[in-house]
C-alpha cells in the first residue's frame, strides 16, 4: 500500500497510507503513544519474569518492538517476539525513519536495522535475548497455539478502517492464544470494541490515554473459576 512518511508532534515520525487515509500512530507524537500504550500500560504491567512471549497484530513500522528491545537490552530477559503484518513496509521507507535518533540511544541504530532487514517468516535473533518472528499473513488467516503469549500488542489500523479486525472472532483467537493473566493493550477504547472484548473473557482496565487521547484499554485473561481445576464448583 502507499505510504508517505508524516512527523508527528513529538518529532517522532509515522508512516500515513494513503490508500486507507489512515495514520499508523497518533499525530500527537508516534513515539509518546507507543510508549504510553504499549510499554507502560502492557510490557511493564507484566509480572516480573526471566522470558516473556508478546505478539503484535500491527507490526507497522516496527516501533513497539523497538521500544520493547530497549527495555530488554541490558538485562537477562528473554523476548520471544511475534509480529503480524498483512502489509509490509518495504526496507527503504524502515531506513527513514527516525525513531533512533529521538530516542538517544545510537546503540539501538544497528538493532533496528537488522528488524528491519530479516526475513519475514522465520524467526531470527536480533541480539542473544530477543527473537523476532516477522509474519507477513492477515492475522484471521493465521493459526495460534493455545495458552502461548504473556503480552498482546493490539495495534491494528481503526475499526473503521480494518473492521475485519475487531470481530468478536479476532478476539475470542487471540483470548486462547494468551496464557492465564496475560494482557492485552491498545490505543482503541470505543464503547463497542470494549463490550466486544468483555465478551471474549477478558477483563478490562480504562486508562488515561496519551496525548490528544482521553483513555485507551488494558485487558487481561483472568482465571475464572470454570477454568482452575481445582476450584469447586
Amino acid at each position: 500500500m502507499p505510504v508517505k512518511i508524516i512527523t508527528t508532534e513529538d518529532g517522532s515520525q509515522t508512516l500515513f497510507n494513503e490508500e486507507l487515509n489512515e495514520h499508523y500512530h497518533s499525530t500527537h507524537g508516534a513515539i509518546n503513544e507507543s510508549s504510553h500504550v504499549f510499554i507502560e500500560a502492557g510490557f511493564k504491567a507484566l509480572k516480573p519474569k526471566h522470558s516473556y512471549n508478546i505478539l503484535e497484530i500491527g507490526y507497522g513500522t516496527g516501533l513497539n518492538a523497538l521500544l520493547t528491545l530497549r527495555e530488554v537490552i541490558n538485562t537477562c530477559v528473554k523476548i520471544n517476539y511475534v509480529g503480524i503484518e498483512a502489509y509490509p513496509v518495504v526496507n527503504t521507507v524502515y531506513k527513514e525513519l527516525n525513531y533512533v535518533d529521538l530516542i538517544g540511544d545510537n546503540s539501538l541504530e544497528k538493532y533496528f536495522n537488522d528488524m528491519n532487514e530479516s526475513s519475514w517468516n522465520y524467526p531470527q535473533y536480533i541480539t542473544d535475548n530477543f527473537i523476532l518472528n516477522k509474519i507477513d499473513e492477515k492475522f484471521e488467516d493465521i493459526a495460534l497455539n493455545d495458552d502461548s503469549f504473556d503480552l498482546v500488542y493490539f495495534d491494528a489500523f481503526s475499526p473503521e478502517v480494518q473492521a475485519e479486525l475487531w470481530l468478536p472472532s479476532i478476539f475470542e483467537k487471540i483470548y486462547k492464544a494468551m496464557k492465564f493473566d496475560g494482557i492485552l493493550t491498545t490505543y482503541c477504547a470505543k464503547g463497542e470494541v470494549k463490550r466486544t472484548l468483555k465478551a471474549a473473557g477478558f477483563e478490562l482496565e480504562n486508562l488515561p490515554g496519551p496525548i490528544g487521547k482521553r483513555e485507551i484499554t488494558r485487558c487481561r485473561k483472568i482465571l475464572l473459576a470454570e477454568d482452575c481445576k481445582h476450584c469447586k464448583k
